[in-house]
């Protein structure tokens, strides 16, 4: 009967676990700790105990973990100020190793992101887990990802503590919609404006035109990697790196779409010059970097984790956007 502690439970994938841990039999008690007020009675989960509390402070996350038998490190921030992503990335996590380590936990496990492989014009066309971990230095989420994953290596390293390392792709359904916060503002250059956002969806002829450079891109469903990271607090499996992709490949144009709005054929060339652009402007705003995630595929071989988690996931890349969609629309 385990012990769990969870970083960062109320976010896109840490709703999807949570409600994951509370199936499990194997699980006894869920402790979770986010910044943002949280009722689990709200969900019916009966098993999850919730505290305020940020991974910057040192006390709290040592409080957190000192009962757990595993410990799952969600808590990341996306976008924020780039001293303040930093600081909550790289500080915050390394707090989270090292109490995990000084607490003596059997296991720990992380989902970091294929970001942290890098946008490298050298990445091979399927990218396994043997690629090493270099980031992009330009592209902020990237760079703390790779440089997060560096921490976990140096603290745990001759730790008894069995580590586990997720990087999914793009993560998204009823939950996950960072893909849909993104997209538009590479197509405006900003995030839309409330009035835009309300006409947008009542008048058929104010639509978007997404640029697309033709790059295929992989979709995950919260509700699989929910799955690959219980499988890991059983300690299932080996413990180690796993990519996290679903079947499937789509394309900007296969999203707009779905979404009912337009695209034009944007050549790689153009792109490419966006993104140059993009990194010789300090004053943009840190969403502005993800441009470079569509100037080249990053496709991931997944087959690490269906052999040695038996990860089987059940939702392919267009069913997932789907489903995303479907539940913003009805928000």
């Amino acid at each position: 009967m385990l012990t769990v502690a969870v970083t960062g439970p109320t976010g896109e994938i840490g709703r999807s676990f949570v409600a994951a841990l509370e199936r499990a039999p194997e699980v006894e008690r869920v402790i979770g700790m986010a910044r943002r007020y949280f009722d689990p009675s709200a969900h019916g989960w009966e098993k999850v105990e919730y505290r305020r509390g940020d991974i910057l402070d040192r006390e709290s996350v040592e409080e957190l973990v000192e009962d757990a038998d595993v410990v799952v490190h969600l808590a990341f921030a996306i976008v924020a100020g780039r001293g303040e992503t930093r600081e909550i990335n790289l500080t915050g996590s390394r707090n989270v190793f090292e109490a995990t380590a000084a607490a003596g936990a059997k296991r720990l496990v992380y989902t970091s992101s294929v970001a942290a492989y890098g946008f490298h014009r050298d990445l091979p066309r399927l990218i396994d887990e043997d690629e090493p971990t270099r980031g992009t230095e330009r592209h902020p989420y990237s760079a703390h990802k790779a440089a997060v994953e560096k921490e976990l290596e140096e603290v745990l390293e001759g730790s008894a503590t069995d580590t586990y390392i997720f990087r999914p792709c793009i993560v998204a359904g009823p939950d996950a919609t960072l893909l849909l916060d993104l997209i538009p503002m590479l197509a405006l250059g900003r995030r839309i404006p409330s009035p835009l956002r309300w006409a947008l969806r009542r008048v058929p002829e104010l639509r978007p035109v997404l640029p697309d450079p033709g790059v295929p891109f992989q979709l995950v469903h919260q509700d699989d990697v929910a799955v690959a990271l219980a499988a890991a607090v059983l300690g299932q499996g080996d413990p180690g790196v796993y990519n996290l992709a679903g079947p499937g490949e789509l394309t900007i144009s296969d999203l707009a779409h779905e979404l009912g709005w337009h695209t034009v054929p944007a050549p790689q060339l153009a792109v490419g010059a966006a993104a140059e652009a993009v990194a010789l402007m300090p004053f943009l705003p840190d969403e502005a970097a993800w441009i470079e995630a569509v100037r080249r595929p990053m496709l991931m071989d997944t087959s690490r984790a269906r052999r040695k988690l038996h990860w089987m996931p059940q939702h392919g890349a267009r069913e997932t956007l789907r489903d995303m969609i479907a539940a913003v629309r009805s928000r």
